[in-house]
């Protein structure tokens, strides 16, 4: 590209480290890493400042890629996701490269580390402002549809895993009798972790699995990541504009189910600040805790199969609860509506940019059409299932069912994009309610699944 350049640039790093014992001996270290410069050198970018720069950029490009219209239906925030994958494909080394640290004269790359930090915050301001939105309606709503949402997050997860199931059978058959059947159920159950883009699960599969199999999990995981988040966010878009919805009255429907019941402060409040940071933080802090929580599911105890609501249901869990009683005595515990948007936004970029990344940068290396199309399937099928469930036997209306779809997916960015196509945010309360059923039942049925094939 005219202008920039990149060099190898050798310096030499002296530190020394201080000890009980006084100063220790000085460490030397030589690294040698590639310097991004434009025009000449008059403008280097290295390290952290590469890490923004390239932050940005994917921003900046993948609004823009979102924002491309045909027929009505664009990827929107989800564009951000494609060109984070496009960028781990080319960039992911020279962004390895710029971020590393020497210790003891041993140099390593931080950038997964890195990356993992933004995928986490960003997650964290998601859920959380989520939880926070549908928090007002969201256990009226819940008591009034409480057993269509465990109902739906059942039924969309274990047609997820009969179709797993099916890909097995198919894999084994094609393979023939030289077929590892061992890393073939890895390899699926990697790959419906991705096409549900569920961590929990994907984390819970790695822990059951032989330690040989472990990266044949990762890999089938971010072989079907990538249909997993636009194939849901193409959904959502996609079945309004089919059935001719009319969205006003989608939407009057959605309130109708909580209008009256949502609970209203009474009198002055005392706000810690203007923009209720202090309390989303508190939220986010206490959420935090409560999703590191284990509980047992072997009797091995905490040393074997465990499961917990990991950051995102912790965060949502606690948000929920804040979002509902918005005060605690005369101090208000509710962020200002504009700074949740903000945040959920935010954050769902930050996101998307921090699984988009690491992801990228092996999507060519490990892909394979049949695994990919075994992806489409985990993540089509259920998903088909369950709206038609939803709105044939259980009769929830439009946007209920389709955010109730969003949160048995565990969709986090299908949600967003629920969230602008409908015009409203009630249809987060749907997510949240879905959501934690889903979760449990996702990861109890990827260690079956390894368990019993």
């Amino acid at each position: 590209m005219n202008g920039i350049k990149f060099t190898v640039q050798t310096v030499i790093c002296i530190s020394s480290m201080v000890g009980r014992g006084g100063v220790l001996p000085t460490i030397y270290s030589e690294r040698s890493y590639k310097k991004m410069s434009l025009f000449g050198g008059v403008i280097p970018i290295t390290a952290v400042s590469f890490l923004m720069f390239s932050l940005f950029a994917i921003a900046a490009l993948g609004y823009a890629f979102g924002r491309i219209t045909i027929k009505g239906v664009n990827l929107g925030t989800a564009g951000v996701f494609i060109v984070a994958i496009l960028f781990g494909c080319f960039f992911f080394s020279p962004l390895e490269s710029q971020l590393k640290i020497t210790v003891n004269g041993e140099t390593k790359s931080y950038a997964t580390n890195a990356l993992k930090v933004i995928e986490n915050f960003g997650l964290i301001l998601f859920v959380t402002s989520v939880g926070f939105i549908a928090g007002p309606k969201f256990f009226s709503n819940m008591k009034k549809n409480f057993k269509s949402y465990v109902l739906l997050g059942i039924i969309i997860i274990v047609v997820a895993g009969i179709s797993a199931i099916g890909c097995i059978f198919v894999g084994r058959a094609v393979g023939g009798e030289g077929t590892d059947t061992s890393e073939l159920t890895a390899m699926i159950v990697g790959l419906l972790s991705g096409s549900l883009t569920s961590t929990p699960a994907f984390s819970a599969a790695k822990a059951t699995v032989l330690p040989e199999y472990e990266e044949v999990v990762s890999v089938g995981h971010g072989i079907a990541y990538l249909f997993g988040v636009v194939g849901v966010v193409l959904f959502v878009q996609l079945i309004p504009k089919l059935t001719k919805a009319n969205m006003a009255e989608e939407r009057a429907k959605l309130t109708a189910v909580s209008d009256g019941e949502t609970k209203k402060s009474v009198g002055n409040l005392v706000k810690l600040d203007p923009f209720g940071i202090c309390a989303f933080a508190f939220a986010a802090i206490i959420g935090i805790f409560v999703g590191a929580i284990k509980v047992p599911l072997s009797s091995n105890g905490l040393s074997g199969t465990t499961f917990a609501l990991t950051t995102t249901g912790g965060c949502l869990l606690v948000s929920l609860v804040f979002g509902h009683f918005s005060k605690i005595g005369k101090i208000s515990i509710m962020p200002e509506e504009s700074t949740l948007k903000v945040f959920r936004e935010l954050g769902l970029m930050l996101f998307l940019i921090g699984a988009g990344i690491p992801g990228g940068a092996h999507f060519v290396e490990y892909f394979d059409v049949m695994y990919f199309v075994y992806g489409v399937i985990m993540t089509i099928v259920p998903m088909v299932v369950g709206y038609l469930f939803a709105k044939h036997v259980i009769k929830l209306s439009l946007l209920n069912n389709l955010g109730s779809i969003t949160g048995g997916m565990t969709s986090t960015p299908a949600l967003g994009t629920l969230i602008n196509t409908a015009g409203t945010e009630d249809v987060a309360a749907a997510y949240a309610a879905t959501y934690p059923i889903a979760l449990i039942a996702v990861v109890l049925v990827s260690q079956f699944l390894i368990i019993l094939f």
